[in-house]
């Protein structure tokens, strides 16, 4: 039972590994999650990380087990949050799955096989991008034991794939296969089985070749435009252009000698 990290150049491999509860999670992992995106966000050197399972399961949730055992005040009250909060790295908070009120300034991708439900569905929520295997699945599990989503999966959900489809998932708790959370917008690549993590890698390595300020600029704006009008969300926005004096200038030169024309990702 631990929380693996692995380091491939400049991706960040993070696996729970704990194949005999397929992946659930408990407090000491969810301490380990915590902690090594943390170190994650704070390492110069990573661009982009991973979020994976042991093969056969993503995350099957908080372990209900160890939950069955009993939950003191104490633990309501390591999770609380006053309204300073914002999640940013001054001020990291743990979420009960570990890393998810943690707002990274580094994309984070999923790669899914297996179950991703309850609160292992929320720390795929959580992830920028989601890479499932052609049998993998989501869904509210949690619902029928009167577990609440405590771990953003209300807050993001709805973000992700709109209201009404939140709202069927939420209430039903029903199993959500790989095929409908492609077309649902959920997932963003299904891949055979046993092909999510090199998918994801893969895609991590493509990030990873971007310039890493305009890029993460543009990930910033997206994000913090859904708490902002119209207007404010375009100041925001234009806070980027900061961005073209240290990058764009330089890809701007690369282009008028020739690269990257007509689309072309490979000499970039």
């Amino acid at each position: 039972m631990s929380i693996d990290v692995l380091h491939d150049g400049e991706i960040a491999i993070v696996t729970i590994n704990r194949p005999d509860a397929r992946n659930a999670v408990d407090a000491l992992m969810a301490d380990a999650l915590f902690k090594a995106f943390v170190a994650f966000e704070r390492d110069p050197h990573l661009k982009v990380a991973v979020l994976t399972g042991v093969p056969g399961a993503f995350c099957a949730g908080f372990d209900l087990k160890r939950a069955a055992d009993g939950v003191d005040e104490s633990w309501f009250a390591d999770h609380d949050l006053d309204k300073s909060f914002d999640g940013r790295d001054d001020q990291p908070r743990k979420g009960p799955m570990g890393p998810t009120r943690l707002s990274l300034s580094k994309p984070v991708i999923a790669a899914i096989s297996g179950p991703a439900v309850a609160g292992g569905m929320e720390l795929a929520l959580w992830c920028d991008m989601r890479v499932m295997e052609e049998s993998a699945y989501m869904g509210v599990y949690c619902r029928r034991w009167g577990v609440p989503l405590i771990d953003g999966g209300t807050v993001r959900l709805p973000r992700i794939v709109g209201q009404g489809r939140a709202m069927d998932l939420i209430l039903t708790g029903r199993k959500v296969a790989a095929d409908e959370c492609l077309a649902i917008g959920l997932a963003n690549r299904v891949t055979p089985d046993g092909a999510a993590l090199s998918t994801a890698i893969d895609l991590a390595r493509e990030i990873s070749r971007f310039p890493q300020a305009c890029m993460r600029a543009d990930r910033k704006s997206a994000l913090a435009q859904w708490a902002l009008d119209p207007a404010a969300a375009l100041v925001g926005e234009w806070k980027s252009a900061e961005t073209f004096r240290s990058e764009g200038r330089t890809g701007a030169a690369r282009f008028a000698s020739g690269k990257g024309r007509s689309g072309d990702f490979d000499e970039i």
